[in-house]
């Protein structure tokens, strides 16, 4: 990895040992019901009840918290909306974990997210996919390297969609000064692999598979055994019980957790699309966290569905023997 500053080779360290030590937060973002001026029943940004939901969230261990990614929709937060958001985040992590802030779209646009984020405190960001349009290799590169020349926040890059680096592809992305990792979601185990033999030794790598969980032992055969978790959004209790089990090499329980929660819990969320976030956010009010419904063009699960949930939600709750 090219040299980084103290403040980047500092970052690197603490989320190396955070992926070590528990699974990788994305916390939602809360939203309340409101109508808007015109009457249309939009959302807005509930800060209150984010702070309380993300103070809950950090209390149960994780390695680090990725704020407005995915799964806390990003892509439906205005500028203003975002900078609270990431400042709640780094004043409730107070310095106890890493605060890593989602940017995103096209460069010149993710460069502004990265500079709310740096002002906000944050420690590092994830540069989620860029919008709409495929590139090429030296295009994709690029995208990086604009970002990283707008910023000192060190910087993850996220392949999955449009987005896949090769090998040289990837060698030019460690070179590039506050480049220190890469989140995967394509789960191409053959070209994850000619990566990581390609990257610096201290390059972090971690399985950003949807529900990872059910991806984490193939992940761990190569060498990556750090992974984010949706689950650990609204049931951080199965989430570590997963993560304990499967970095003690406890077979079983990570076998009974993967066929009796996990799996049902995939073929739940393939079901519609956009549930990857959507049942999580309901998963989360099942549970009475203030986290709200999910903004369009997302949208809350139906009444069968809900209740698929809520019996899936039991067993595993069941399973690792904690309160519903």
């Amino acid at each position: 990895m090219t040299a980084l500053t103290a403040d980047a080779a500092t970052t690197a360290a603490r989320l190396r040992d955070g992926m070590a030590s528990g699974v990788l937060s994305f916390p939602l973002t809360s939203f309340t019901d409101t109508k808007g001026d015109q009457g249309d029943g939009a959302t807005a940004l509930d800060l209150p009840a984010f702070r309380d939901y993300l103070a809950a969230q950090i209390e149960t261990g994780p390695g680090a918290i990725f704020p407005a990614c995915g799964t806390g929709e990003f892509f439906s937060l205005d500028e203003d909306e975002y900078r609270e958001v990431i400042t709640a985040a780094v004043r409730e992590a107070d310095g106890r974990l890493p605060v890593v802030a989602g940017i995103g779209y096209g460069w010149a646009q993710a460069a502004r997210f990265a500079r709310i984020a740096e002002e906000a405190g944050a420690d590092a960001a994830l540069v989620l996919p860029h919008y709409l349009v495929k590139g090429p290799q030296s295009g994709l590169v690029e995208q990086i390297r604009q970002i990283a020349t707008r910023t000192r926040l060190p910087l993850i890059a996220y392949q999955r969609d449009q987005v896949t680096f090769t090998m040289d592809s990837l060698r030019e992305l460690t070179a590039i000064p506050g480049v220190i990792g890469l989140k995967d979601g394509h789960s191409d185990l053959d070209r994850l692999q000619r990566l990581k033999l390609a990257a610096p030794d201290d390059f972090l790598f971690f399985n950003g598979a949807a529900t990872a969980e059910v991806q984490a032992r193939p992940y761990a055969s190569i060498g990556i055994t750090a992974y984010s978790s949706a689950v650990h959004a609204f049931a951080p209790e199965i989430a570590n019980a997963f993560f304990t089990a499967q970095r003690d090499g406890d077979d079983a329980t990570v076998e009974r957790l993967l066929r009796d929660f996990y799996v049902p819990l995939v073929e739940l969320r393939d079901r519609v699309p956009g549930y990857a976030v959507s049942l999580v956010k309901a998963a989360a009010r099942l549970r009475g966290r203030p986290v709200g419904p999910v903004r369009a063009p997302l949208a809350d699960p139906g009444p069968d569905d809900l209740a698929d949930l809520e019996a899936l939600l039991t067993t595993g709750l069941d399973l690792v023997g904690a309160a519903r």
